[in-house]
């Protein structure tokens, strides 16, 4: 299954490797498929591939964390 998301990061979390954590505490795939930082705050459009109940736990991940997690739309990243 794969699920894709956008990541708000707050300021302080931004030097964070939260991506790279996730992918090796879960048994997800990450792939970024867009990314920027700027004015303190980065914004990731992020696609895990994995088990459902090992998406959710790396979405659970980034929540507890600070991160924001939005869905994206159909799932569609252009």
């Amino acid at each position: 299954m794969k699920k894709r998301a956008y990541l708000t990061y707050p300021p302080e979390l931004i030097r964070e490797p939260l991506i790279y954590n996730v992918g090796h505490l879960y048994k997800v795939v990450t792939n970024i498929r867009q990314a920027t930082v700027s004015g303190g705050i980065g914004l990731v459009a992020l696609e895990l591939d994995g088990e459902p109940d090992e998406i959710e736990k790396a979405i659970n991940f980034f929540v507890e964390k600070g991160v924001k997690v939005e869905p994206i739309e159909l799932d569609v990243v252009e």
